[in-house]
């Protein structure tokens, strides 16, 4: 046994996401991750339908200009796919103490949920079973660096470990494989050797709720689609995505006021005189972003309605909302969402697991809420 355990190596989490590229690297200080660098990248509203990942040679030429500027010191890379890109469910199968049978009876129930043919898909799972004590937040990740080269060589992956219960629940998740391959060779065009591919959602939980084990709903704001995973003990039990975002919220003030992106953008981000200008309610939030918002309130609600349907009774409830993503930080949008459906909403921390330098609390608070994705990815050394 030896008397010190090894040294960490540095890591990345990289986020690609429709309004641009984050990352982070992260290092050990006394068994913590501690900031070493990061970047982003902004894309303009006209280029966002457009995925980054439709011209992988040319993102990964990005990848490495943002490394270079930033000073990484690794190539050891974990990315994230997107919520809305990876199906996700909680199933129930028979217990058996084959890995065989086990991985037979999950692909059958994948078959009747999942609307692609499992050919083209890459499974994971992770155990959920009767435990005791809470489910960690980490999981598998979807994908890890051995099964990324099963996937691109073609060999088939490891079946999960035996177990030997009734019925066991599990939490199920698939990816295109198609998708799998972008992230594979966006990372290999810039150099980057892919430890790990998870979900998003994973990543979140990570950065945003930790070992807390109560049952939380996470939103995150994303530039076209904003995402939804009620978490309880540690696992992503419900997710959900609705096509509203920060652009979509830019745009409709545009088009209701007569005014360009840009300076619809920027009064956006001037809530407090688009308040006084448009009309503002008992949250401060004008009423123009206020009817913007009505979407998504609605599906907030009915993702909470859900997971109560899907739990029976007593089911634990949902007990806070944590904010996050680029729009997370728009005055009055936590207290007006807090008002709408009656539990507390807040900004999210994702750097609050993380050291830092204290100089560069104020620039990391700010831009925190975009990072959450690319700080819980880079964290998962760390655990």
């Amino acid at each position: 046994m030896a008397l010190f355990s090894p040294k960490k190596k540095n890591i990345i989490g990289l986020d690609v996401g429709a309004g641009g590229l984050k990352l982070v690297e992260f290092g050990a200080e006394h068994g913590r991750a501690r900031l070493h660098t990061y970047a982003f990248t902004e894309r303009s509203a006209q280029g966002i339908e457009q995925s980054l990942l439709d011209d992988t040679k040319a993102t990964a030429e990005l990848v490495k200009k943002m490394m270079k500027e930033a000073k990484t010191t690794t190539t050891r890379v974990v990315a994230g796919l997107p919520i809305a890109s990876v199906f996700s469910s909680i199933i129930s199968v028979p217990a058996t103490t084959s890995s065989k049978e086990l991985k037979e009876a999950i692909e059958w129930q994948a078959k009747k949920l999942i609307p692609l043919p499992l050919e083209e898909m890459v499974l994971d799972w992770k155990m959920l079973g009767e435990e005791k004590k809470p489910s960690s937040a980490r999981g598998r990740g979807l994908m890890e660096q051995k099964e990324v080269s099963q996937f691109i060589t073609g060999k088939p992956r490891e079946g999960p470990p035996e177990l030997g219960r009734k019925t066991v629940r599990v939490l199920l998740t698939g990816a295109a494989k198609a998708l799998v391959a972008k992230y594979a060779e966006l990372t290999k065009a810039a150099g980057l050797e892919l430890v790990a591919l998870e979900t998003e959602a994973f990543a979140l939980i990570r950065s945003l709720i930790g070992k807390d084990p109560s049952t939380i709903m996470l939103v995150d704001f994303g530039t076209l689609r904003t995402s939804l995973v009620i978490v309880k003990h540690g696992v992503p039990v419900l997710t959900r995505t609705i096509n509203l975002g920060g652009v979509t919220m830019t745009r409709t003030m545009a088009r209701t006021l007569g005014l360009p992106d840009d300076q619809a953008e920027q009064m956006k981000r001037d809530i407090h005189k688009l308040a006084g200008a448009t009309g503002g309610g008992a949250t401060g939030m004008p009423a123009l972003l206020a009817k913007t918002l009505e979407p998504l309130i609605t599906e907030i609600n009915y993702s909470l309605n859900l997971y109560k349907t899907q739990q029976g009774e007593p089911a634990e409830l949902v007990e806070k909302v944590i904010l996050t993503g680029g729009s997370a930080h728009l005055p009055y949008l936590a207290a007006h969402i807090s008002k709408q459906i009656n539990i507390n909403a807040y900004v999210g921390d994702p750097w609050a697991r993380v050291a830092t330098h204290e100089d560069l609390r104020g620039v990391l608070d700010e831009v925190g809420p975009r990072f959450a994705v690319a700080i819980g990815l880079a964290m998962r050394d760390f655990e």
